[in-house]
Parts: structure tokens; C-alpha cells; sequence
């Protein structure tokens, strides 16, 4: 009994013998045209972008949410479909195929596969995601690669007038790879939007030995005004909790005002936070701009 674990070329493993057309049929499956893998299995993002390429006979590049998804951005769901930038424009379900230009500085390989390099990840998400998506998916290719937008913007320069650049601009003038979530991604958006001044990432606190105690989301450390995204751990996690009395006690001490939300107050109570964080802001001497 013969199988083949990941996705492979099923003519090519029946002319090198690998497996007869019996076990082919009975222990493995087709995912795309030509493309199969063995029965059962889930394919993760980087063996469904293989297969994708397999498909497209070895000449496409991986693009959009599946590049960035393989240069290590989290928070990408593992079902999405393949972006390829090919000229195959029939493809089957499960494959989206973009017919552009590449030059060879944007492509990249990782392990066998061709990717877009993270600029050119960056320059293709921005131009086609609606601008609160687009904010959090480059956040989190920003963070994972720290790339830098004048490695975007020398991308844009290699290709002027293409579509979707006022699109992108907008989104990169809100990106900040600090964010570590999409949560904090859209906490700092919806800030922003509203008229407040662009806040810091990842703030660490100090206390008066030099010990950093505790790191904040977001905020203005030249008003002493934090904001903090309180995941599900902070409510199912005893030992999270715990920390977090004596955390928001210290900052308390230290004369930080910390406002904490949570996904809820942020979808449904929009309002009563950017009023809290406005108030917090005034008392502290902040010119008002919202």
C-alpha cells in the first residue's frame, strides 16, 4: 500500500511509479484539477498555496492573504482561497487568480514556493481590501516581517497608475505594525477616525527600579492615557486575572489612566469609549482635535 502525503501532481506520480492508479483512487483525493493529496487530511494554508501552484503547472506566484499567511501573519483564516498571480484566468474554486505585472525584486521563494515579498504582499492587500480590513491584515504582515512602507513605496514607484493606489495610501497612512491583534488594529482605526491624535503601540511601564511591569496596547505616554483590548483570556484565565488587578493597580499609582474595552464595547458602545478616552485625554492637558 502506497500514499502520498501532501498535494502532488497525479500524472506525474503515476509515470514515476509511485503509485498505481488503484491507490491514487483509494487513498488520496483531488483538490484542484490534476492536483491530489491523501484522503482525510486538512491542508494548511501553505500545502493548499502548494497545491495551488501545482495546479498552475509551476508558473504562478502565491499573492495576497496566502503570501502573507506564509511570510508568518497571524489571524488569517485557514480556509481562504488561493491567490495567484498567473495567466491562467479559469481557475477552479478555492483559487483567485490576479493577471499582473511582477518584476523579479517581488518575488521570493519560501521553501519550493514563489511568494510575493512582503512590500509587494503589502502593495497588493492595500489596493484591494476595503480600508478597515486592509489596516488589519497589513498590521499583522507589518508585525509578523517588519516591513517598512518606503519598502511599499518603492514598489508603488515601479508600477504608476496601476489601480487601486489612493486605496492603498489611505490604508497605509493608519498602518502600524505594532498592533498584535486584529482587535487592537481596529481600536486604534476607529481612534483615528474619530479625530484623536494617533496613538502609540505597545507602550512598556517602567516603575521606579527600571523594571518593566507592564506594556499597554495603546496610547499617549506623554499624557499618561493608555488604552487596553481585553481578549477572552483576560476573563477565563484565573492567573490573567489576578495579574491584572495588581497590573492596573500599579499603573493607577503611577498616575495612569487606563481605559479597558473589550470586543463588545467596541462593536456595540463605540461612542462611550471614545468618550471615556476623550475625557481621560482633556483632563490631562491634550489639546482637543476629535
Amino acid at each position: 500500500m502506497h500514499f502520498i502525503d501532501g498535494p502532488f501532481r497525479a500524472r506525474e506520480a503515476l509515470d514515476d511509479g509511485l503509485l498505481t492508479f488503484r491507490e491514487l483512487r483509494r487513498f488520496h483525493r483531488a483538490d484542484f484539477p490534476g492536483v491530489w493529496t491523501v484522503r482525510g487530511s486538512d491542508l494548511p494554508t501553505d500545502h493548499r498555496a502548494g497545491a495551488a501552484w501545482l495546479w498552475s503547472g509551476r508558473r504562478a506566484v502565491v499573492a495576497g492573504l496566502a503570501a502573507s499567511a506564509l511570510h508568518g501573519a497571524k489571524w488569517i483564516e485557514p480556509d481562504i482561497p488561493i491567490e495567484l498571480i498567473h495567466t491562467n484566468r479559469r481557475p477552479p474554486p478555492g483559487i483567485v487568480v490576479r493577471t499582473e505585472t511582477l518584476v523579479a525584486e517581488e518575488i521570493q521563494s519560501i521553501g519550493s514556493l514563489p511568494v510575493t515579498t512582503p512590500a509587494r504582499t503589502v502593495f497588493d492587500l492595500g489596493r484591494r481590501l476595503p480600508l478597515r480590513d486592509g489596516v488589519q491584515r497589513i498590521d499583522a504582515l507589518v508585525n509578523a516581517t517588519d516591513v517598512k512602507i518606503s519598502d511599499v513605496e518603492t514598489v508603488i514607484a515601479r508600477h504608476p497608475g496601476v489601480r487601486g493606489l489612493r486605496q492603498l495610501r489611505a490604508t497605509l497612512a493608519l498602518v502600524d505594525g505594532g498592533a498584535e491583534s486584529p482587535y487592537e488594529s481596529l481600536t486604534r482605526l476607529v481612534l483615528v477616525q474619530a479625530g484623536f491624535p494617533p496613538p502609540q503601540t505597545q507602550i512598556h511601564v517602567f516603575d521606579a527600579d527600571g523594571w518593566a511591569f507592564a506594556r499597554i496596547d495603546l496610547g499617549w505616554p506623554e499624557y499618561l492615557v493608555g488604552v487596553d483590548f481585553d481578549g477572552a483570556h483576560h476573563w477565563t484565565d484565573p492567573g490573567q486575572r489576578s495579574g491584572d488587578v495588581v497590573r492596573y493597580a500599579r499603573l493607577s499609582e503611577l498616575g495612569w489612566i487606563d481605559v479597558r474595552l473589550t470586543s463588545g464595547i467596541l462593536h456595540n458602545g463605540t461612542q462611550w469609549f471614545l468618550d471615556r478616552v476623550g475625557a481621560a485625554l482633556e483632563s490631562r492637558g491634550c489639546p482637543k482635535t476629535w
